[in-house]
């Protein structure tokens, strides 16, 4: 995995002028489909109403509402007009110069606006190659399906009430039941952003130390997090990705997230979730399948975050 150049960057993603009208509907249509999340949230942050499981994706990943409002066209895709008088002062955009003005046919005076591939590059390079060679690692293996979604009860392991994550939410089986059951299995968690919340108890349990620097070599395509964590490296890397696919990265976080919280040690029946009893047999054939379908997903959308890095980074 090559580290991204921003001269090739600049020189290899051809500028496409898009239509006026071709922007504006896709725009709308990335803030109608956006608002499916922004929307619920805002109104219950406006009413003091935490949701266990929905607010996830807006407090756990660090882009706004507004910001996930914003649409991108992607790198090399050039606005004018209104849109790009908006946009040139926005962080990452550039207006084209004469030359490249001239080569697209645009008038002189024209508003013109466009991604700074090259800007972005220089100032995110870690970020860019961590990223592909984070996503590049983690396409390479096989997925594993054997870890039942026990990351969420290592980190109630052994814990007062007060010190749970979730400290509103009841245990499904009381401290002792959920106890018994990490006790009971074998903890196998890969992911180093789930690894960190094990409680001390739990941590020497597991068979694998997982560490950021390790990150790349362990990360695996069957991993809840890893596929919910798409949307996190999707939008860590607008404006030159595509709006279109963050939001295809957070409805897979979405339905990720809802069976990573009915599979854990909580109740969620009062938030009309029933729960994937992974303590038995069927509970764990009812994850493994979901797990599988998630990684399915993960695969097609990895391909797709990877298809777009290297044509703009040149990171294959």
């Amino acid at each position: 995995m090559t580290a991204p150049s921003p001269e090739r960057a600049r020189a290899g993603v051809p500028l496409v002028v898009l239509p006026a009208a071709d922007a504006t509907d896709r725009a709308d249509r990335h803030l109608a489909h956006a608002a499916r999340y922004t929307e619920p949230f805002r109104a219950r942050r406006s009413a003091g109403i935490k949701h266990p499981v929905e607010d996830f994706l807006f407090t756990y990943y660090a882009l706004s509402p507004g910001r996930l409002e914003r649409w991108h066209p992607g790198a090399g895709s050039v606005l004018t007009g209104p849109a790009a008088l908006e946009r040139a002062v926005w962080k990452d955009h550039r207006t084209l110069d004469a030359a490249e003005r001239e080569r697209l046919g645009l008038t002189p005076d024209e508003p013109a606006v466009t991604a700074d591939v090259e800007g972005f590059l220089a100032r995110r390079s870690a970020t860019v190659a961590f990223a592909a060679r984070l996503l590049a690692s983690t396409a390479s293996r096989p997925g594993q399906f054997g870890c039942f979604g026990l990351h969420e009860w290592a980190m109630v392991y052994r814990q007062g009430a007060d010190d749970r994550r979730h400290e509103q939410l009841p245990l499904r089986l009381g401290a002792e039941g959920t106890d018994a059951v990490v006790e009971g299995h074998r903890l196998r968690c890969t992911h180093i952003d789930a690894f960190r919340f094990f409680t001390p108890e739990a941590t020497g349990r597991n068979e694998l130390t997982p560490t950021r620097e390790r990150q790349p070599d362990l990360e695996q395509p069957g991993c809840l997090h890893a596929t919910m964590d798409l949307y996190k490296w999707a939008f860590s890397l607008l404006p030159l990705m595509p709006s279109e696919l963050v939001l295809t990265a957070l409805d897979l976080a979405s339905d990720v997230r809802e069976v990573d919280m009915r599979a854990s040690p909580y109740d969620l029946t009062a938030h009309g979730l029933a729960p994937i009893q992974i303590e038995t047999a069927a509970g764990k054939a009812e994850y493994v399948a979901a797990q599988r379908g998630f990684a399915d997903r993960g695969a097609d959308l990895r391909r797709l975050l990877l298809a777009e890095l290297d044509r703009w980074a040149g990171t294959a």
